[in-house]
């Protein structure tokens, strides 16, 4: 088994952030191996996900208390009650509790209107404190970063049309940088993208021109995290009563990479490892599975469950009105998930509130906030599918509503998602069961608490993740979100331009084209995210020994790809941008290599480039180094598979080099003297020869 080596002493947030500590880390790694030199030794010296610029005062956290909204009004009084009347008070009889089929009220009791939030209460903790520390922070500090594959170790920006929900928009990498305020901006805009490419959902090459541009920044296959606390401060793009934007920020598991279809396929949104009809047939890699392939444990279900820290939805149609008659939450408003399958059977309608028995227990909504009685999840069918009967599958939506005001867009506010793995009964835990839970924040107040006792009990075998996540950062435009319900009169609703004719702006909400034209910036100041260090379940790392990835992933990487790509994320590029002998050497410039304490331009090559300095990366080195503290999954070497190579120190190892040195320059020469001759061909005479004859 490979061996991973900690530097020791080295606290998990520090980085190495000078020539001289780089130095000490490699001869520290060149003094392990002369003091136990092994062939299978995987030694591992690298920096850590720390930004140098978090806070000290932000290095660690606690979690917060899950505060529910107060309980729901007494009930509306009936018409027929008389409380005057004694005789109608003895024979008045009880209304009988509510039929299992969908109604449009809240049934957790009966009333006659919902209540402000459904909800189970549940004690406060008792717990000791739990210490959350630092493992992933970025502050977003250095000015003019660009997120373009290979240009940053944390974040990947698409350069890539997205074909799902009904997307109106290309991601642009160029639409999302660093601003001079400290703040990552995600900038949608009306511009047009000519696009000639496969169409993952209809599956055929097309030629089409995507209106709206926008970006999306994943941290896929570079950070990933499993269990713990994150938290962002960010403004919300747009204005707060014009629909359109879908800004939103949200985890998701590491097996499938978002707009990548085919990477999805059966994977999304699965959290289960129970080994049912439906899994087996239903479920990519289920727990049904008896064969190990790839690195994946026999009799554990895999998959990419969804957690949405917010989707967030402006406009102006308020509570009660409209699409939101039965809620008493209305735009604008963020709606925090957890998407999960399998998904329930029987299930709610849309825009009914559920029966008893129909959906999920242990549910904690904060003030402000509703169950989304609008969306429960989604049918999922794929159009390669032999079996639909068989294949096909529900997926659940836990979802709650809170209602947003303006202030929450363009000022900027703390999201916060708190995830705790489950726990499987041990002699470490006194054998007792824990099913996780996952709660959402807004500036420290409750939104939702899942708890995973609820999940347990549905029957369905879902289950809180235990996959590694990675992060997403994204505005999307689509017609799905936001835009008119309906509509409107000798309105196609086909093509959305905002500089085109009526028949391609009559479908747009109103006021987004006048919001649009002028690009609309979503910004977010900082992402951190925390682990209790004594909690093992806790891991950072996208391939993990529990649910490793890196051998799927790797084997099916065409799913992870666009066509034309070598691999599905390029390696980091370290220098190699074009620099400017004439700009400021101290400014923060990707003309300067980021100033003096960042790279250099080095005029030696031509054009001159940025060469940079140690734990600074990226072509322009504005962007901090920073890899993995613990690789769970290291890539196999001969030394793995069980083949040992001769010892090269000594006398052995001497000759062994001169051998290779004969064998790569005198042989070939003496081997290519003897095939000619062989040929015929003879030796040409020396010139001094030649010139005496």
């Amino acid at each position: 088994m490979s061996k991973t080596y900690r530097i020791p002493h080295r606290r998990r947030f520090a980085s190495l952030q000078s020539p001289f500590a780089t130095t000490t880390c490699l001869i520290y790694l060149l003094l392990i191996e002369l003091i136990q030199p092994s062939p299978n030794n995987n030694i591992f010296c690298q920096a850590s996900w720390i930004d140098p610029d978090t806070p000290q005062d932000a290095q660690t956290v606690s979690p917060l208390q899950v505060v529910p909204a107060p309980p729901a009004p007494k009930h509306a009084k009936h018409d027929d009650d008389d409380d005057d009347s004694d005789d109608k008070k003895k024979h008045h009889r009880r209304r009988r509790d509510p039929t299992q089929t969908p109604t449009f009220y809240p049934t957790f009791e009966p009333t006659h209107f919902p209540s402000i939030a459904p909800t189970t209460t549940t004690p406060a903790p008792t717990h000791p404190e739990r210490i959350y520390n630092l493992v992933f922070s970025d502050e977003f500090n250095t000015p003019h970063r660009r997120f373009s594959d290979g240009s940053d170790p944390r974040w990947t920006a698409l350069e890539k049309n997205d074909y799902t929900n009904d997307a109106q928009h290309y991601y642009s990498a160029d639409n999302a940088f660093t601003d001079t305020e400290g703040n990552l901006v995600i900038k949608s805009e009306s511009t047009d993208t000519e696009i000639l490419g496969f169409n993952d959902v209809k599956h055929k090459n097309e030629r089409i021109t995507k209106h709206f541009k926008s970006a999306m920044l994943q941290s896929w296959n570079k950070f990933c995290f499993t269990g713990g606390i994150m938290e962002a401060e960010m403004a919300l793009p747009g204005r707060h009563d014009v629909g359109g934007l879908w800004p939103a920020f949200w985890l998701l598991g590491n097996l499938a990479r978002h707009t990548y279809v085919g990477s999805s396929e059966h994977v999304w949104p699965w959290s289960s490892s129970v080994c049912t009809d439906k899994s087996r047939t239903a479920q990519l890699v289920s727990a049904c599975d008896r064969v190990e392939h790839y690195g994946l444990h026999t009799g554990v279900g895999r998959g990419a469950p969804e957690i949405d820290v917010f989707e967030v939805q402006a406009g102006s149609i308020k509570a009660n009105k409209g699409a939101f008659l039965k809620m008493p939450v209305g735009q604008p408003f963020m709606s925090s998930s957890y998407q999960v399958a399998p998904g329930r059977i029987p299930r709610p309608g849309e825009g009914w509130w559920p029966a008893p028995g129909q959906w999920y227990n242990n549910l904690t909504g904060g003030m402000n906030t509703s169950m989304n009685i609008i969306f429960y999840g989604t049918y999922n069918h794929f159009r390669d599918d032999t079996n639909p009967a068989e294949q096909d599958y529900w997926s659940d939506a836990i979802s709650y509503n809170r209602q947003l005001n303006e202030s929450h867009f363009g000022k900027f506010h703390k999201y916060r998602v708190e995830w705790e793995v489950p726990e499987e009964a041990s002699k470490k835990n006194n054998y007792t069961k824990s099913y996780g839970y996952i709660r959402w924040f807004l500036d420290g107040e409750t939104v939702l608490e899942v708890k995973g006792e609820g999940l347990n009990a549905s029957g369905t075998g879902a289950e809180i993740s235990s996959e590694p996540m990675y992060m997403l950062l994204n505005t999307a435009i689509s017609s799905q979100w936001g835009f008119p319900e309906k509509c409107p009169s000798n309105c196609p609703c086909k093509t959305y331009n905002c500089r085109g004719g009526y028949g391609e702006t009559c479908g747009f909400s109103e006021g987004f084209c006048d919001m649009i034209n002028k690009p609309v910036e979503y910004k977010i100041n900082y992402v951190r995210v925390y682990q209790d260090k004594n909690d093992p379940k806790q891991k950072v790392g996208c391939s993990t020994p529990e649910r490793p990835t890196r051998k799927f992933i790797e084997a099916h990487k065409e799913k992870y790809m666009q066509k034309g790509d070598l691999q599905p994320l390029k390696p980091i590029q370290n220098g190699g941008g074009e620099c400017s002998v004439a700009a400021p050497m101290n400014a923060t410039l990707p003309q300067s290599c980021g100033g003096t304490t960042r790279g250099k331009c080095d005029v030696s090559r031509n054009p001159p480039t940025c060469s940079c300095l140690s734990n600074w990366t990226g072509p322009y080195c504005l962007s901090q180094a920073a890899h993995d503290d613990v690789i769970w999954d290291p890539v196999e070497t001969l030394a793995d598979l069980g083949f040992r190579g001769p010892n090269l120190k000594g006398p052995m190892g001497v000759m062994l080099a001169a051998f290779i040195l004969f064998a790569v320059t005198v042989a070939p020469i003496v081997l290519n003297n003897k095939k000619k001759r062989r040929k015929g061909y003879s030796r040409v005479p020396d010139y001094e020869h030649l010139v005496g004859a």
